[in-house]
């Protein structure tokens, strides 16, 4: 049996003792899995910071910006539909700044409280009341509307605007008032909940009906339904 040098063992061993190579196909795809993990990671954060943000913890209120908003408001219908024996008359409801008026006037309309309601007074250039409330003396009614050009305007006071009596009958009822003129003095007797986007000429029929002493129409006319709708 021939013999092994000892040069040519100890160049066999630091052959076998020698470090091993990493292919470059497996640095490639060590990398790109160290990659998809820090980007699964980083989007999962994201998405959950964001939802953190977004709800409460009670779940009822979400933010806008730097303010909170109940849900709920913007399921809300945005406007009401009020059919007319004299045609159909378009309300935007203001659901941000008369929550109250805007969430009983709502509930009113899905229960059919208005369906069939006259128009119990118009006065021209003035105001359109649908209901039974007593706004106050017709005679002062009429006075201040005499004088309604000669006073300070805003949004709440513009013409076709929408409101509802502050003062309530003892049935709860609730009355639409209808202005058909800048009236700035009504701002204390009315919660203004909507304006007028759409039938104006409707409004503006109603307002040349023929009425008696009491402003009171002589023919029979009033909203048939009311359907409420998120957009128009």
């Amino acid at each position: 049996m021939a013999r092994i040098k000892p040069q040519t063992l100890l160049q066999q061993s630091k052959k076998k003792k020698g470090p091993t190579r990493i292919s470059a196909t497996t640095i490639i795809l060590c990398s790109l899995i160290i990659i998809l993990t820090v980007s699964f990671l980083f989007v999962t954060y994201k998405h959950w910071s964001q939802r953190s943000r977004i709800q409460t913890d009670s779940g009822r209120s979400i933010i806008e910006g730097n303010a909170f908003v109940d849900p709920k408001k913007h399921d809300l219908p945005g406007y009401a539909i009020l059919n007319t024996a004299r045609g159909v008359i378009t309300v935007e409801l203001f659901k941000d700044s008369s929550p109250e008026a805007v969430d009983e006037f709502i509930d009113l309309c899905q229960k059919g409280y208005f369906r069939g309601m006259l128009f119990r007074r118009v006065i021209k250039h003035y105001v359109i009341q649908a209901g039974n409330n007593e706004l106050g003396a017709t005679e002062d009614w009429t006075l201040r509307g005499k004088h309604y050009n000669r006073l300070d305007t805003s949004l709440k006071h513009e013409a076709f605007m929408v409101g509802t009596s502050k003062a309530k009958n003892d049935d709860g009822g609730f009355d639409i008032f209808i202005t058909t003129a800048p009236i700035p003095d009504l701002n204390e007797k009315l919660t203004i909940f909507g304006r007028i986007v759409k039938g104006e000429d409707v409004v503006q029929e109603i307002e040349e009906v023929d009425t008696d002493e009491h402003y009171q129409p002589k023919s029979t006319i009033g909203i048939i339904d009311v359907t409420l709708q998120q957009k128009i």
